[in-house]
């Protein structure tokens, strides 16, 4: 695994859109547990090749011997019929892989991804190697989501693979999605300058009360299949890993599933503010050298779109280029 992160960091009380918000909502974001945030200049194009290209020079793998190649969607693509995906396999080289695009399942569209990189590994006998790539760059000039979190800037990439050269194995893995909340969180950009969109929050009632009861049910019902198809309990289980969204956001669901949030996301929240898809990745790498070989974590990811996704993966005997094996 490996993460990109542009040089620009700055801290929140810094962020200029701060005073164009209420009080209220200005006190808010100062109150999410976020101290800095990563800022690009640019689209996340560069963040993303450079991600890919790191975690190939660790895996010591040429791109053109890459099988698969999945690009998990930016939140605002450069052009309208364009393919993210192509481009970045271009870029890097990677003619001979497969490639394909993920997304429209918002932060959670990183585990759709894992979920299409098992499929191939383990229902063609000529795929090998799956490289993940996603970036995240704020698609409007303002990075508070209300209700939610801020938004910060990163790229990453993952390599899954079936030799026995990974940080992690990928045990199991479910993802569900619910279509009732598919543009709960929106931005409406045809009739406006780019300046001028901002995502917004359809119904925050929904968010706070309605969604937060079905993501508690979903997940734990999630967990508990999970976990009991591989003889397992939450409570045998560390702390959890999930994406990062705010301090509050973490008591809830340690209260949710009575279960503890791994001081790894709690810094990397601090550190990064939200990332999308690249907050579990950047967690997962974060949390290694805390796991011993062969203990277990669960990997939480969830979605306003709504989408979740419960992940148990084994950590591994130390490996040099820290990938996922299968």
């Amino acid at each position: 695994m490996s993460a990109v992160f542009p040089e620009t960091s700055l801290a929140v009380t810094e962020l200029a859109e701060l005073a164009e918000l209420p009080a209220g909502r200005r006190a808010h974001a100062l109150a999410l547990g976020i101290d800095t945030v990563r800022c690009a200049e640019d689209g996340a194009d560069d963040l993303a090749a450079a991600a890919a290209e790191q975690a190939l020079a660790r895996a010591g793998l040429a791109a053109d011997q890459l099988d698969a190649l999945l690009v998990v969607g930016g939140r605002a693509p450069r052009y309208l019929m364009a393919s993210e995906a192509t481009r970045l396999q271009h870029r890097l080289g990677a003619e001979r892989a497969f490639v394909a695009g993920v997304g429209e399942l918002g932060c959670a569209s990183i585990s759709a991804a894992f979920t299409l990189a098992a499929g191939l590994l383990r229902g063609d006998p000529h795929c090998g190697t799956v490289l993940i790539v996603a970036a995240a760059t704020a698609p409007t000039r303002f990075r508070y989501r209300a209700p939610m979190t801020l938004l910060g800037d990163g790229a990453g990439a993952v390599l899954l693979s079936t030799a026995k050269t990974g940080r992690y194995q990928l045990v199991d893995h479910m993802v569900r999605s619910d279509g009732k909340y598919a543009d709960l969180f929106r931005i409406d950009y045809r009739d406006l300058p780019q300046r001028d969109w901002r995502e917004v929050c359809a119904d925050e009632a929904t968010y706070s009360f309605r969604l937060a009861v079905e993501s508690r049910k979903r997940l734990a019902a999630m967990n508990e299949e999970v976990l009991g198809r591989n003889g397992l309990r939450l409570q045998d289980l560390g702390p959890v890993l999930m994406q990062n969204l705010s301090t509050g956001a973490f008591s809830f669901w340690e209260e949710a599933l009575d279960t503890r949030i791994d001081k790894a996301c709690h810094h990397n929240l601090a550190a990064y503010g939200h990332l999308g898809s690249l907050d579990v990745l950047v967690n997962l790498e974060a949390a290694a050298p805390a796991r011993a070989p062969g203990d277990y974590t669960l990997l939480l990811n969830s979605s306003p779109v709504a989408a979740w996704s419960s992940t148990l993966l084994r950590r591994l005997p130390d490996r040099e280029y820290g990938g996922i094996e299968l």
